[in-house]
């Protein structure tokens, strides 16, 4: 397998990643959050930089494209349909489609709601998804711009990729969404397991990401919005699913 993942810290709670194929030596930053630690990253693992992916507009993905395109040879990615709010962008990509970095071919994801242009990376070499700010472990983005249906239809098609598919958010919530899913679905045997392994984790400042998305579907609230027994538990048995995800983020965001 030609590729590489480089999976560090930024700012105060986001990680950022370099995505390498060592077959032709291109190398990626998935978004762009701070750019001293892209810059420390590439030089542990002797890289050079040749492209940003970006999933949405917020600053704290897109912060240090100018800095970076200053000394690098750069194609900045990112989403065509939040172009007027992203500096910098060459190369527009809309859902559906595919980027090339070197022998790898990602696949576009239509993901809204955080942002309502936010799209996500999918990997299917390694089976590897670059999720931004759409879904987390155990929890997934903050409404900001979108809607209940387009969102919750974003994350279904994040759920039907494989189990085996590794994935990395744009930050590191796990142990608040830990405690706000276990406050909801206290009985479900996975969730229990998961939130004890991020427990864990966290007391020693490890990180929980990436994270595996099987795990993800029987444990996560907001990806189990069409369980029966999980809309029983929000009071709205028989609900359209995307109305149970909405009570769902609503809570969360009480919480």
């Amino acid at each position: 397998m030609s590729i590489s993942i480089e999976t560090f810290n930024c700012l105060s709670d986001n990680y950022g990643f370099l995505l390498h194929d060592s077959a032709s030596g291109v190398t990626a930053a998935v978004d762009a959050p701070e750019d001293e630690p892209i810059r420390e990253a590439l030089e542990r693992r002797n890289w050079t930089l040749s492209d940003i992916l970006i999933t949405h507009h917020h600053w704290d993905h897109t912060g240090a494209i100018a800095s970076l395109e200053a000394d690098f040879d750069l194609r900045v990615t990112g989403p065509g349909a939040e172009q007027n709010q992203i500096g910098g962008l060459d190369n527009l990509v809309r859902p559906g489609e595919r980027v090339k970095l070197g022998t790898l071919s990602l696949e576009i994801l239509d993901v809204p709601g955080h942002t309502l242009g936010h799209i996500a990376y999918f990997e299917p070499q390694s089976k590897s998804l670059f999720c931004g700010d759409a879904l987390f472990s155990l929890g997934c983005g903050r409404m900001f711009e979108g809607t209940p249906g387009p969102m919750w239809a974003g994350l279904e098609r994040l759920r039907d990729l494989p189990d085996e598919t590794s994935v990395y958010c744009g930050h590191e919530y796990s142990a608040a969404n830990a405690k706000f899913a276990l406050s909801i679905d206290p009985d479900n045997e996975v969730l229990l397991m998961r939130a004890g392994e991020i427990f864990a984790l966290r007391d020693k400042n490890a990180p929980t990401v990436p994270f595996n998305l099987g795990e993800d579907k029987c444990a996560n609230p907001f990806l189990r919005a069409d369980d029966p027994e999980l809309a029983a538990r929000m009071g709205m048995g028989g609900s359209d699913p995307s109305l149970v995800f909405a009570a769902i983020r609503q809570a969360k965001d009480g919480f």
